[in-house]
């Protein structure tokens, strides 16, 4: 009796230990010790704000040390490609000489004026189809049909129809975002949780109470991320309204220095939308995470 006893008790601790150090194990694992090293190389690992801001500006300075070492090592003509000096100074000319800030100014205001009417028409019209499917099934096929037609190919009818005044840039943003939102905003309320409205019929709602209270605020985040995304295309819609029939703006002045072979002042332009537009979309990102902290958007 005793062997067996003395037998059986080194089989036990043996199983008590295997269970006991499962855990140690697990996190002794090689996903684990690369999420303790290096966190960034999991798939959906998130990172740090810092390490985010850090990686970012890194991809910047990379951009820029290839550019000059490509344009100032000589590889490119400076003709083709201004190196990044010739593109500062230039730059600087611009402001101080040629009041580059009101073309600025103007392509802003063009850029919110078709964007904020666009919304403004869009948002209610693509709540009113995710809701209502007959309003769906009556809007969605010409809405769907109208999303394909590049905004650039209405410039000459909208110069006839509207001249080459500030109209015809506001309507080139207008008829680039409208379509994209209606539809976005339509598949994203469409796609509300249906036990959420159930829960709501059996509290005593009433079919407009559903969509104030359950659809529209459950869909508001998400609205919010349609309109930032948006905001991006409608940059591109103004400069090719700027390119045709304009006296400012960024897109008229890009197509001057064009016409002079400055290669610097057109990069500069371009980077200067891409500034507008990243501090822009940081505002909106902003905003969002301010008027809606329950939502998982970030």
């Amino acid at each position: 009796m005793s062997s067996s006893t003395h037998a059986s008790s080194p089989a036990t601790g043996s199983a008590g230990s295997t269970g006991t150090g499962a855990a140690p194990a697990a996190l002794a694992s090689p996903a684990a010790s690369t999420a303790r090293r290096h966190p960034w190389r999991l798939p959906l690992e998130p990172v740090s704000p810092r390490a985010r801001w850090l990686l970012g500006l890194s991809f910047f300075v990379l951009f820029f040390a290839v550019w000059a070492a490509v344009t100032f090592g000589g590889l490119v003509p400076k003709t083709f490609l201004a190196d990044p000096l010739t593109m500062a100074r230039e730059g600087v000319m611009l402001f101080t000489q040629y009041g580059f800030i009101g073309d600025i100014g103007m392509t802003v205001w063009r850029v919110i004026g078709g964007f904020v009417l666009a919304a403004v028409l869009a948002v209610p019209l693509g709540i009113a189809m995710g809701a209502y499917k007959a309003a769906e099934a009556f809007f969605e096929p010409f809405i769907s049909f109208c999303r394909y037609l590049p905004a650039s190919a209405f410039i000459p009818l909208l110069i006839l129809w509207a001249g080459i005044g500030e109209t015809q840039k506001l309507l080139v943003i207008f008829i680039g975002s409208f379509f994209q939102i209606v539809l976005m905003v339509a598949v994203t309320v469409g796609g509300a949780r249906r036990d959420l409205v159930e829960a709501a019929y059996t509290l005593g709602a009433t079919p407009r109470g559903i969509v104030r209270r359950v659809l529209i605020p459950g869909a508001a985040p998400e609205i919010a991320e349609i309109l930032r995304l948006v905001l991006g295309w409608a940059w591109t819609y103004v400069i090719v309204a700027e390119l045709i029939g304009s006296s400012s703006g960024i897109g008229h002045m890009i197509t001057d220095s064009q016409a002079l072979l400055n290669t610097g002042q057109i990069i500069f332009g371009i980077i200067v939308i891409g500034c507008i537009g990243l501090v822009s979309d940081l505002v909106f990102k902003l905003a969002n995470r301010r008027l809606f902290p329950w939502s998982a958007i970030r």
